[in-house]
């Protein structure tokens, strides 16, 4: 690792590249965190404020990922966790004391062997338990956020982004962080900038300071409306005590159908992986108990479905909103709801779900798992044909026995 930090800051353009790729590899390695990670945060953070040009972005990128992994596609719209993440964490010294007590219950030879290897691994200060690794890295970026705080005034407008993205996940530091995220939309230009901070400002802050997110629903750009509808569906849902001060819940509902029913914008803030219109489901999703008429919501996220399949930029976007619609709508059953009986919304949500997902180009499965399971578990029809004649469309030509399709069939023998 000292090597390949070393080589980041080097003159040579392939072998900065190549050093970044091992990092990533080495102390990030598909998200799991290592005992050399946290170790590497405090030179990163250096290089993002400091690094040579085209490298401080890299850093920023690493920075982010070894503190949240990928929490944005799971943890949108209302940010993270971090008292569950540190509640659910199992200390090294919690760790230890079961090793020790399984190892002086132990009697077998090669069990005794492997639980005293087990110990002296966690004992040498390496991560067992994966949300403690992840924490330690979490804590590490978060000792260097008043450091990096001075990148939202950088002349780089991808610096202020990525800067003003990654203190979004960090609430526990908003006393630090909102004043600084506020003065940057203070003379900010561009428009992705302006987006990423008014997100971060909702995901960390409690109120609508100053009215400020209030001020950008009417802002002349629409990936700002967009932003702010966002952070205050967040602050309406995760802090309710505060909506007499807020935007009526149905004002914020219509700029985020607005947007939902349009074309995606050329570049996109990083939250949700730049997958908009569904972060923007996934807040309608919210809106619905804090408005009046919550089917005339629903059927605003129908107008959106399409949307998400032309503009998603995540693998399988489609199939992932599928289930959190299904989730957020339906209760577990064994039997399906007569389906004359289903509010108009719930009606024309589960029509354009079944058209949409029934398409020849459909590519949406999550990996392992059948998406006819999604729909039996609420006693919905989990075939094809079955689901289209249970939403009264045709099944001319449809084969009574095919499941709904599974695009990874052709990938399982390998």
């Amino acid at each position: 690792m000292p090597g390949q930090l070393r080589a980041v800051c080097g003159l040579d353009e392939e072998a900065r590249e190549s050093a970044f790729r091992s990092l990533f590899g080495n102390i990030f390695h598909q998200g799991t965190r290592y005992s050399a990670s946290p170790y590497a945060i405090p030179f990163l953070a250096r290089i993002a404020v400091a690094g040579p040009v085209g490298v401080r972005a890299r850093a920023l990128l690493l920075l982010t990922r070894l503190a949240i992994d990928w929490h944005d596609e799971y943890d949108l719209p209302l940010g993270i966790d971090t008292a569950a993440w540190r509640a659910a964490a199992i200390s090294p010294e919690e760790n230890l004391r079961w090793y020790d007590e399984q190892i002086a219950a132990e009697a077998d030879e090669e069990r005794l062997k492997s639980l005293c290897e087990g110990r002296a691994y966690c004992a040498a200060g390496h991560p067992v338990d994966a949300g403690e690794g992840a924490l330690r890295s979490y804590d590490a970026v978060r000792a260097q956020l008043r450091v990096l705080l001075e990148l939202l005034d950088d002349q780089d407008p991808e610096i202020r982004t990525r800067t003003a993205y990654l203190l979004g996940w960090f609430p526990e530091e908003a006393d630090a962080t909102l004043l600084p995220l506020l003065a940057c939309l203070d003379g900010e230009r561009d428009p992705v900038c302006v987006a990423t901070v008014l997100v971060s400002v909702g995901l960390i802050a409690d109120h609508d300071p100053d009215g400020r997110l209030r001020h950008h629903l009417d802002h002349e750009h629409s990936l700002s409306r967009w932003a702010a509808a966002t952070a205050l569906t967040r602050v309406l849902v995760a802090h309710p005590a505060t909506a007499p001060g807020l935007p009526p819940a149905e004002r914020i509902a219509a700029e985020l159908a607005a947007f939902g029913t349009g074309p995606a914008p050329e570049t996109a803030p990083a939250h949700h992986a730049g997958d908009l219109h569904s972060y923007t489901v996934r807040s309608l999703l919210h809106l619905m108990g804090a408005v009046e008429d919550p089917d005339g919501v629903l059927l605003e996220i129908v107008r959106a479905l399409p949307r998400i399949e032309e503009t998603g930029v995540v693998p399988r976007p489609l199939a992932v909103r599928a289930e959190n619609l299904l989730e957020a709508l339906f209760e577990p059953a064994e039997t399906a709801p007569v389906f004359a009986e289903l509010s108009r919304g719930r009606r024309e949500l589960l029509r354009a779900l079944a058209e949409l997902l029934t398409a020849a180009d459909f590519q949406g499965v999550p990996f392992g798992s059948g998406l006819h399971e999604r729909f039996t578990r609420y006693g919905l029809p989990g075939t094809r044909p079955a689901l289209r004649a249970y939403v009264g469309l045709s099944t001319q030509g449809e084969d009574p026995s095919a499941p709904l399709p599974d695009p990874w069939a052709p990938f399982r023998n390998h």
